[in-house]
């Protein structure tokens, strides 16, 4: 008959302690030089136990946060410092571009737009700060959007848009703040992140269009982000939305008008490269006469005249 006290050679509480804590931090048993007639060593064995634990819960949650910011991935997730409004596919349209710097994607992004003012309800109550969501133009059913160059994020100003009664005269005194949000996946640490930005009255341009910063050379795509923001002038009447979809005649006017413009620009151009042409030659013959050599006369003995060039 085998004993339990055969197989466990441990009799007392102190004994079966260290006996205990040589489980927890080897993976192997052997002789134990640590024996309970020593309660001073028992007492160090115990506090660098648990000082051990902590240091490596420490260095395990420091190395996690570090991994896991998201705020420092969202830094890398870029807005454009000014929102525009401008015509497109013969609607107008509010667009603002976002852009990722870093190579890792991100995954599942999506935007969000949100306009935030000051309302005033039937009944006379006043909502300081009323959050009216619009929808973003997105040829794809879902809302997600494949973030791998500068996009430009277009908003239709409809019917369901709250610019929709906003003329060009009448946006400068709104008191309005629309609010921008992209969310997604960090590729490398599946870990939520978000940036926000925000395009106040005075931020919104009306009647400019960003320019393009993505190139192709030899079916390689390059991206210039120097021209990030960059904008240019075109053509968009000053009218609200409703006011354009009552007259749409609006629109061929300044479309026509913006023509115009163009042809007289390209017209005084063409004159100027005409008029500097002329200058040009009239400047090059003139130095072409002042270098024509003089002639130069030359007396022989015999009292004639011979008459050289040199």
């Amino acid at each position: 008959m085998v004993l339990f006290s055969d197989i466990i050679p441990y009799r007392s509480f102190t004994s079966a302690f260290l006996f205990s804590i040589e489980v927890q931090v080897t993976i192997g048993f052997g002789g134990r030089m640590m024996t309970e007639e020593c309660p001073l060593a028992i007492t160090v064995l115990i506090l660098q136990n648990i000082v051990g634990l902590i240091i490596n819960a420490v260095m395990l949650g420091c190395i996690f946060m570090k991994t896991a910011q998201a705020h420092r991935r969202a830094e890398t997730l870029i807005f454009s410092r000014h929102a525009v409004i401008a015509v497109r596919n013969g609607k107008l349209c509010f667009m603002f571009r976002v852009g990722d710097l870093r190579k890792s994607m991100i995954i599942s992004a999506s935007v969000r737009i949100q306009v935030v003012k000051k309302t005033t309800t039937p009944e006379g109550e006043v909502v300081p700060i009323h959050q009216l969501d619009i929808p973003v133009d997105n040829p794809i059913e879902s809302n997600n959007i494949f973030l791998v160059a500068p996009l430009i994020i277009c908003h239709v100003i409809d019917k369901r848009s709250p610019l929709y009664d906003i003329s060009a005269p009448d946006l400068a005194n709104q008191d309005l703040e629309v609010i921008v949000i992209l969310e997604g996946v960090v590729e490398t640490t599946g870990i939520t992140t978000q940036a926000r930005t925000s395009y106040i009255a005075e931020e919104i341009q009306w009647g400019h269009r960003f320019v393009s910063i993505v190139t192709e050379e030899e079916g390689v795509y390059s991206v210039d982000y120097s021209k990030f923001g960059n904008t240019v002038k075109v053509a968009a009447p000053r009218c609200s939305a409703r006011e354009l979809d009552e007259k749409p005649s609006i629109l061929i006017q300044t479309l026509q008008k913006s023509e115009l413009s163009h042809q007289n620009s390209l017209r005084k151009r063409n004159s100027m490269r005409r008029n500097n042409s002329m200058r040009r030659n009239n400047s090059i013959r003139r130095n072409n006469s002042s270098l024509i050599v003089p002639k130069v006369q030359f007396m022989t003995p015999e009292g004639s005249q011979n008459t050289s060039e040199s």
